[in-house]
């Protein structure tokens, strides 16, 4: 068995390892939308309201007959639509993440990276959602830590650089050929390793952040950028 089979055979064990350390990706994406519909309804009641007493206000200068409640009533419902249509979660801009501010991009990569379950193999997926324990935990850590720091630079180029590259460049291999050998290597065990390559950095990551030894996050992480040449490679 090959180092990419064994990858591949472990993705299905990975959640297992850390599912007592927090909740999958899935399920927080599902708080946050449950958490956001509720705002929306929150939104919608305060809408209605706020319609009832500017007519109820206006009832007391001039009647508003049948044509005045129409109104109110068509103000209400445009309301509640135009609430209705909001996202229910800010979909974040894979471009967008290179853009963050240090302390947001853990929770930003995570929806990020939420969006793009449906376009990723099922044996990811459970590296998937160690990965978004891992930022859970990582994000608080980066509060203590200067962005300008080159541990912080560190930190920010594999979740807005390497991480992105190796997930669109999965994505833009055409299905049929993601199972295909291509030059010696398949996509989707590509793909798998890399996951499994990032999965452990984040934890050495937030592991070295919890000991302040900065200096050395900021060097051990040379050695994985010909893990990460590779994820460039996928979509060539």
């Amino acid at each position: 068995m090959t180092r990419s089979d064994r990858v591949l055979a472990d993705a299905e064990a990975v959640l297992r390892r850390h599912s007592e350390r927090g909740q999958s990706l899935s399920a927080r994406a599902r708080q946050r939308r449950n958490a956001g519909l509720m705002r929306k309804v929150k939104y919608a009641f305060w809408a209605i309201v706020a319609v009832l007493v500017a007519g109820a206000a206006a009832g007391f200068v001039t009647p508003l007959g049948t044509t005045g409640v129409m109104v109110a009533l068509g103000v209400m419902i445009a309301a509640v639509l135009l609430i209705a249509l909001l996202p229910t979660e800010p979909r974040v801009r894979t471009e967008a993440l290179a853009e963050t501010e240090l302390t947001a991009l853990p929770l930003k990569t995570e929806i990020w990276l939420e969006n793009q379950r449906r376009a990723l193999p099922a044996p990811a997926m459970t590296l998937v959602d160690s990965i978004g324990v891992k930022l859970e935990m990582l994000g608080p850590q980066l509060e203590r830590l200067h962005p300008q720091e080159p541990a912080a630079q560190e930190v920010r180029k594999l979740l807005a650089d390497h991480l992105p590259e190796l997930v669109t460049g999965y994505q833009s291999i055409p299905q049929p050929l993601r199972r295909e050998e291509r030059n010696g290597r398949v996509p989707e065990k590509q793909l798998i390793e890399g996951l499994s390559v990032i999965d452990a950095e984040i934890a050495r990551m937030s592991e070295t952040l919890a000991s302040g030894d900065l200096d050395k996050l900021a060097t051990q992480n040379r050695f994985l950028e010909l893990k990460y040449q590779e994820a460039k490679e996928l979509g060539d």
